[in-house]
């Protein structure tokens, strides 16, 4: 049985691993959410801004200026979170490989792989925590921005959603946390 939750923990480990790293990298985490005729589709992501012709399939992006130029906080503190979620998962899911019961290092002493296989529990939940801490920040603060524009009759002519990016940052963190509790409570 233990082997067997180790496998299903691992397995959800490096899927919600990927789609951490995955929402960090692309750049949807806001699209526009028009229903008129529009003729473009615009993301705006942690990276890059990037808006798509929908006539051609032409995409252009435009990189933000730099990773040290001023950004709002939105951008700064989700990528800050995003980054050290993703570095903590990876970690977590190396010191997992290693205390997997199915991996010969260490095969003579069990008890320590079983710490290993906690350790990875506990490094997974905290990045979890992080993870979901960026993405719904982003979301929460899109939320607000819009809520904002609604509130003073301010119409610009596109508002924005919560994009697949920002989707797959709540996925991947809720997927690193289940796998932490399989690793921290039901393990034992």
């Amino acid at each position: 049985m233990g082997a067997a939750l180790q496998v299903t923990a691992f397995g959800l480990a490096l899927l919600s691993t990927l789609f951490l790293l995955l929402a960090t990298c692309t750049d949807c985490w806001m699209v526009n959410a028009d229903d008129s005729l529009e003729v473009s589709h615009k993301c705006r992501g942690l990276w890059r801004e990037c808006v798509t012709n929908m006539q051609d399939g032409v995409r252009t992006c435009d990189q933000y200026d730099s990773i040290l130029a001023d950004h709002p906080v939105k951008i700064v503190v989700t990528r800050t979170l995003m980054i050290t979620a993703d570095l903590l998962a990876g970690l977590a899911l190396a010191t997992l490989v290693l205390g997997l019961d199915c991996i010969t290092f260490l095969k003579e002493d069990p008890c320590v792989k079983l710490k290993m296989c906690y350790g990875a529990g506990v490094i997974l939940g905290v990045g979890s925590i992080l993870g979901l801490t960026g993405s719904m920040w982003y979301a929460v603060d899109v939320y607000v921005e819009r809520a904002m524009l609604v509130s003073h009759n301010i119409f610009l002519g596109v508002h924005y959603d919560f994009g697949w990016s920002c989707w797959l940052g709540m996925a991947g963190s809720t997927g690193c946390f289940v796998a932490s509790v399989l690793l921290t409570c039901c393990l034992y």
